[in-house]
């Protein structure tokens, strides 16, 4: 088992407009992009859980396969901006992933 973050050449989270976060997974290359997508661990319903939000809030879970690349697309629970918001850029949402085991 092996941590995401220890696999990714590339984690990171940024704003997709102020309603919406993306979260890009970038592997070094084919055999590792090839076990985190056979893993079956990246599904709308546990990227859901890992970020306890409904399985609805997630808008796009994209693969990415030239660039050995996963997407993934979610609703904010406050806009960018707004008065609470703690991550204006979006650019701290990924820590939930960074430690999801891969087998």
């Amino acid at each position: 088992m092996t941590r995401l973050c220890d696999m990714a050449r590339v984690l990171r989270s940024k704003n997709s407009g102020p309603f919406e976060v993306t979260l890009d997974i970038l592997l070094p290359d084919e055999a590792s992009y090839l076990r985190v997508l056979h893993s079956g661990l990246l599904t709308k319903e546990n990227v859901a859980a890992l970020y306890h939000v409904p399985e609805s809030w997630i808008c796009t879970l994209a693969t990415m396969d030239a660039a050995y690349g996963i997407k993934i697309t979610m609703l904010r629970s406050i806009s960018s901006g707004t008065v609470g918001d703690r991550d204006v850029y979006g650019a701290q949402q990924i820590a939930p992933l960074m430690n999801l085991m891969i087998p």
